[in-house]
């Protein structure tokens, strides 16, 4: 009997501990949160709250701090403005003349982020690899998957996606997949853009927003959209994601620093069709937050886009290469490889 007091005293004072210990964590966490929002750097409380509000599971705890209010007052003051303009397809001339098998990758680092290009002189070797095979499935597959079962030698995360418990096997809005359409269901996404290429090989990015199913079917019919993804353009408190980057040389203007900063994929174009797929890291990978906005739209103007988009990105960017990740999930437990996903963009092997 005294044993067994014994032991419950003890398991009580480990549990006590315990707690105390929880306690601790969740103070020292809310007094940085706090020093964040109402510290002396507004600069370090602005991208606290952008960065947050791009985060799937954690735009609760901005809530915690201040109201919708200021929130929403935050966003503004970093935020992008409207880029309307449509793409030229008479800016790009691809160049017959240049090595099309040429293919590199180069390292790229920022304040709070390192990212990774590949740069793909043809672009017809860019297509879209999908798990599609007549119905879209409950779970979908790394991005290792994606580009080696398609004989491949690359590939980066794709478009929208049902993210929840990382289950990835459907998509958002829209799939073209070799110019057939594998899914298309815009209803309920707001400032859907459509992001791919035409039979031309030139990256488009196109407003859908407000479009139906059917005036969808019809853009890509007219436009000869040959593969293609969606994702999506809205700035609120609510959420916090941009598409347009650059359009026929003329950069978006930002506020501040745009966005927040996080794990981001992006896609552009030069003059002669080469195209750039940009990677960067974040949520808190090698020490990083990750990339803003302004500096996708820097990093894709310095390496000569005319054309260049923000695609899904967070948990999901990844890249792979010639059999290794080169850029995997910033998610603790995917570390070594990427999220479950439904598409992605593939470099074809020569």
């Amino acid at each position: 009997m005294f044993l067994a007091v014994k032991i419950l005293k003890i398991i009580g004072k480990f549990f006590s501990f315990i707690g105390v210990f929880l306690l601790f964590i969740i103070i020292t966490i809310y007094s940085i949160g706090l020093l964040f929002c109402y510290g002396p750097s507004k600069h370090a409380r602005n991208l606290f709250v952008t960065t947050i509000l791009e985060t799937g599971q954690m735009k609760f705890v901005v809530g915690l701090f201040m109201n919708d209010v200021k929130v929403q007052a935050i966003v503004d003051e970093n935020s992008m403005a409207k880029l309307d303009t449509e793409i030229d397809n008479s800016l790009i001339n691809i160049d017959a003349n240049k090595d099309l098998n040429g293919i590199k990758i180069e390292e790229i680092s920022g304040s709070t982020y390192f990212a990774k290009m590949i740069i793909v002189n043809d672009p017809s070797r860019i297509k879209l690899a999908t798990i599609f095979d007549g119905s879209w499935k409950e779970y979908g597959v790394t991005l290792d998957k994606l580009v080696n079962d398609n004989d491949a030698l690359a590939g980066v995360n794709g478009g929208l996606y049902y993210s929840e418990g990382n289950k990835g096997g459907r998509p958002l809005g829209l799939v073209v997949k070799d110019k057939v359409i594998e899914y298309n269901n815009p209803v309920g996404i707001s400032g859907m853009h459509l992001v791919g290429f035409d039979e031309d090989n030139l990256l488009r990015v196109i407003d859908l927003s407000g479009k139906n199913a059917k005036e969808v079917e019809k853009i890509i019919k007219d436009e000869k959209i040959r593969d293609a993804v969606a994702f999506q353009e809205e700035a609120s408190d609510a959420n916090n994601h941009f598409v347009k980057l650059i359009i026929n040389g003329e950069k978006r203007e930002t506020k501040g620093s745009g966005s927040g900063a996080n794990p981001r994929t992006a896609i552009g174009q030069r003059s002669d069709g080469t195209v750039l797929l940009l990677v960067t890291d974040g949520r808190g990978a090698n020490g990083h937050l990750g990339a803003t906005a302004g500096d996708l739209i820097e990093i894709m103007g310095e390496y000569g886009a005319i054309n260049a988009a923000n695609i899904d990105g967070g948990s999901s960017s990844s890249m792979y290469y010639d059999g290794k990740y080169e850029m995997s999930s910033v998610t603790f437990y995917y570390a070594n490889s990427s999220w479950r996903l439904p598409t992605g963009f593939i470099i074809e092997k020569r």
